[in-house]
């Protein structure tokens, strides 16, 4: 399979009994992106990514890698790789002889097979390890063992099933990163299951946000966050308030008929009643500190809790506490409307 390969899914349906997990959605992902797949638990996303791989079957539609249709191919001859959250290593193996064990099952000269594997562990940093068990690694070094193993057959897309979720926080930013080095260095595309939002933009070109096993909206980073397609999409990223067009408001109405608002929190104006000409009355429902950033949480009558992000400086010019009273609004420049 040519490494420079598209994948796309076209009206792809996974159906068990009754309930529908992947709901006819139509994706393409080009040649050499890093693709994450985002959502909730239970939107659909997991059982993508194995329909790709081969491990789930196709109840309705086609999936593409590049001119051939691989619905109905078997895992190894589809031209991916699986990573699992787990990493599914053998435990009685050595690293060298987990990340050769696929080429010895294709029946692949000893010698080769453990030249290719050396070859993989010295491309995610690990030849100094390769006599180890994977008991004897930590958690970071047993996921470059199994990128390697999976990555060993040449694929054209690496499939990843939350690959960090089981990594501390320090660990998790720092994998994160040799993620996005490595498919840089490769060339070929990653698809990527995560629930994380700070997990997806980070690393993807383009992100996929999913819901009830359908597809909200599939853009680049900067566009799911700046120009959120749904409600949904907005309050699933974070750092939105979703405002309803209920009647009564003073908020003026976006062209087009759209039923809410989104307003990026840090673009949201926060000053005492009657210090500056802002349209909503509210009062502070509490105030965390982040370091460079303050969250101010708002309640207003008639909408669903809001919030501000204000500059550390900003803020503790003039603090507000909860209870206090304040006004806010925004410039209609930073109200995106959405569905």
């Amino acid at each position: 399979m040519a490494k420079g390969a598209d994948i796309e899914l076209v009206a792809v349906t996974k159906r068990y009994g009754a309930v529908t997990a992947v709901d006819g959605i139509a994706l393409r992902i080009p040649a050499g992106t890093y693709c994450c797949l985002l959502g909730p638990s239970g939107c659909g996303k997991t059982s993508t990514l194995r329909m790709i791989a081969g491990h789930e079957t196709v109840t309705e539609g086609d999936i593409l890698l590049g001119a051939e249709n691989i619905t109905d191919l078997p895992p190894a001859r589809r031209g991916t790789a699986m990573m699992f959250q787990s990493y599914a290593l053998f435990p009685h193996l050595s690293c060298t002889d987990n990340v050769a064990f696929s080429l010895k099952m294709r029946g692949v000269p000893k010698a080769e097979r453990r030249a290719r594997a050396a070859e993989m562990l010295a491309r995610v940093e690990m030849t100094a390890y390769a006599d180890r068990l994977p008991a004897q690694l930590s958690g970071g070094q047993q996921q470059r063992v199994a990128l390697a193993r999976a990555l060993i057959t040449d694929p054209s897309v690496l499939l990843l099933d939350e690959p960090l979720s089981a990594l501390d926080p320090f660990l998790r930013v720092r994998m994160r990163e040799e993620l996005k080095a490595l498919q840089t260095r490769l060339g070929i595309s990653f698809v990527h299951v995560t629930h994380s939002q700070d997990e997806a933009m980070a690393l993807a070109d383009l992100v996929v946000v999913m819901n009830h096993g359908r597809i909200e909206q599939a853009a680049p980073p900067r566009e799911v966050f700046n120009h959120p397609a749904s409600a949904f999409v907005a309050r699933f990223i974070g750092g939105h308030n979703v405002i309803a067009l209920a009647g009564g408001l003073p908020i003026p109405a976006p062209p087009g008929g759209a039923r809410h608002v989104a307003v990026r929190a840090d673009r949201m104006m926060l000053a005492r009643p009657g210090a500056a000409e802002l349209p909503l009355s509210g009062t502070v429902r509490s105030v965390e500190y982040l370091g460079a950033t303050v969250a101010v949480g708002l309640a207003v009558e008639g909408l669903e809790p809001l919030s501000a992000v204000l500059p550390e400086a900003a803020f503790f010019a003039d603090p507000v506490h909860p209870g206090e009273a304040v006004s806010l609004g925004w410039k209609p420049e930073d109200m995106h409307a959405i569905a």
